[in-house]
């Protein structure tokens, strides 16, 4: 068992998992038993915070991944998926230029969160088909 002590990266994102972990699915619910006061104009449900990682020589993280047109890209945002003592599976975000906003793509990395030194969180998003 590795001691989390030492790994203040993965504190900070196990608390951001939990955080989107509990994020309530039903943010457009209607009626009496929404979770949330007020009306729903308007209203997006954030369900993720990216994430942006720095290497311990002060490098900016990033990982490649396919397109959907079959090419490489590259990628520095990252949604967590999953802490595991000081590891993280990141799901890799691609950056749409028509919407100018970040997809979720359907791929992983895992992280060795003692190789990185820094963590800097991006605005809330609400992304689409996250499983």
């Amino acid at each position: 068992m590795v001691n989390n002590d030492s790994c203040c990266i993965a504190k900070i994102l196990k608390v951001i998992e939990l955080l989107q972990r509990n994020t309530s699915s039903d943010c457009c619910e209607e009626g009496c038993d929404k979770p949330f006061l007020g009306p729903t104009q308007n209203f997006v449900c954030y369900n993720t915070r990216p994430i942006t990682l720095y290497t311990k020589n002060g490098e900016l993280f990033s990982a490649r991944y396919n397109t959907t047109g079959g090419g490489v890209a590259t990628s520095n945002v990252f949604r967590v998926e999953k802490v595991y003592d000081c590891c993280a599976k990141l799901r890799i975000l691609a950056f749409d230029t028509a919407t100018q906003t970040y997809i979720a793509t359907n791929q992983f990395i895992t992280v060795n969160l003692k190789c990185m030194c820094a963590v800097s969180c991006l605005s809330d998003l609400a992304l689409e088909n996250i499983c």
